[in-house]
């Protein structure tokens, strides 16, 4: 018996009409809160420490220095989503991978709609691909993780 089985007990939160909008949204602001917070530890950290202009100049240190960070906080952000997307909404497997994919596909968006002009070719393809990396890893994580 839960404590909300007896007569005149209120209702649970996740009963009304807008309960799965909110279970979106709040998914979504961990999933922001994380991306912000390792994207800052990124730049502060691996950027102004670790790379230079010698390191950046490879293909590998690229990959090192900026890719593969960024994989790592796309992912950290959709592992999160999924996981403070809570049941009964994480059964719909759409509603739970739009709770999961929104917030990596649309920092995604934003920071290509800034970038645009200085973009070039490797920088668009490795961009999306770690995008798309991050986000399948992410995603698993979640699942691997559930009960």
């Amino acid at each position: 018996m839960t404590r909300y089985d007896y007569p005149g007990a209120r209702a649970q939160r996740d009963e009304g009409p807008g309960a799965p909008v909110f279970a979106l949204v709040r998914a979504w602001a961990a999933g922001i809160v994380v991306l912000v917070a390792t994207e800052y530890l990124q730049a502060t950290l691996v950027n102004d420490h670790l790379a230079s202009e010698d390191s950046l100049e490879t293909f590998l240190g690229r990959l090192m220095l900026i890719h593969l960070p960024n994989a790592i906080c796309i992912a950290l952000a959709a592992w999160i989503a999924g996981r403070v997307h809570h049941e009964p909404y994480r059964d719909a497997r759409f509603q739970h991978a739009l709770a999961t994919f929104t917030v990596p596909v649309a920092a995604q968006a934003l920071s290509m709609s800034i970038q645009w002009q200085d973009l070039a070719t490797e920088g668009l393809l490795m961009s999306n691909a770690v995008l798309v990396l991050g986000c399948v890893t992410g995603y698993a994580a979640d699942r691997l993780t559930e009960d």
